[in-house]
């Protein structure tokens, strides 16, 4: 079971959450840019939701199915097309051998997820499925998606074939993920103080907080660029390079600011004025070049608490997934 790349993206890899225990080697976990996304893609197709998934950029790849299939796209909204029949997001849809995905246009968002029942059989490395660009590793050989490729899906049990009516190209299952909560207020992001908060000025706190930042074109998955209100700290001086994480917000020389992203590197000696919060992760994630971001501070113990309530809403999420596909299939 497989598909095939008639038309590569801009960047169409395979990724996975992540590649974790690598960091004293200098190997960045990597994996998704959102993985809110990607883990509700795979629920939606009743994957373990931490399957291998496509992650797609604007302009998106095009793509020859060579099986019948279950998926789902989450993430962005690149108007997904079969056949140049429009899909939904963020809804499961059995689609027909010998037909065509493709990502026209461009509504909103950054990346988006192609998810696929079963998962996507890939290269292994250091446990994880992610691509590593820099390392050509893991993924497809450790490189994006080119032309002619063939990705192949693992064997499912399922008859999709049962679930399309005659003369059809897809069929949109019946169950969807409600994601307005996550995705509200999408420049909006909150943040935890980081450890060098107390560096700033007094009005540079003010600045960080109270102006809007624009995305810099030259962003990506390492990290976003800001552009705005140049910071400043109390007194210069030297760090040594220290741990630093996706979100994580660090000052630069000349007062801008940089958001390390999913391929950030695993050390850094910036000074790091705070960091996003795990809930907020995937509004940021969706944020593309040119977009205005603005900072609210809060204390950790309600960033805990929003973590901790998205993961009930993802548990609960999986098992009524989980129970729609069963009723289905029966």
């Amino acid at each position: 079971m497989s598909f095939s790349v008639i038309k590569p993206g801009l960047l169409d890899t395979i990724q996975d959450m992540g590649r974790y225990g690598y960091s004293h080697w200098g190997i960045n976990p990597g994996g998704v840019m959102d993985r809110y996304a990607a883990q509700v893609g795979n629920m939606l197709v009743c994957n373990n939701i931490n399957e291998a998934v496509i992650e797609i950029h604007f302009p998106g790849a095009q793509i020859l199915f060579n099986q019948n299939a279950l998926i789902a796209i989450t993430g962005a909204d690149f108007s997904p097309s079969i056949n140049e029949q429009a899909i939904p997001i963020w809804q499961p849809v059995v689609v027909r051998k010998n037909t065509v995905l493709q990502f026209p246009k461009l509504v909103s968002g950054s990346v988006c997820y192609l998810s696929i029942h079963g998962g996507i059989c890939a290269d292994k490395w250091l446990n994880s499925y992610s691509t590593n660009l820099k390392a050509s590793a893991g993924g497809l050989s450790g490189r994006p998606f080119k032309r002619n490729d063939e990705i192949f899906f693992k064997e499912s049990a399922i008859y999709f074939a049962g679930l399309l009516k005659e003369n059809t190209n897809l069929q949109v299952l019946p169950w969807r993920a409600d994601v307005r909560k996550t995705y509200d207020f999408p420049h909006e992001i909150f943040i935890i103080k980081g450890n060098e908060w107390e560096q700033l000025t007094g009005n540079s706190q003010y600045d960080f907080i109270e102006n809007n930042f624009t995305i810099h074109p030259s962003s990506d998955r390492m990290g976003y660029q800001l552009r705005g209100v140049p910071l400043q700290l109390n007194n210069k001086f030297e760090m040594i390079s220290s741990g630093v994480n996706f979100g994580t917000i660090q000052l630069l020389p000349d007062g801008q600011l940089i958001v390390l992203m999913a391929d950030h590197q695993t050390t850094g000696g910036y000074p790091r004025i705070g960091h996003a919060i795990a809930a907020h992760l995937p509004k940021l994630s969706q944020l593309r070049p040119s977009d205005c971001v603005t900072f609210r501070l809060v204390d950790i113990e309600i960033a805990e608490e929003m973590f901790c309530q998205q993961q009930k809403d993802l548990q609960i999420l999986e098992r009524a997934c989980n129970d729609h596909l069963n009723a289905v299939v029966c």
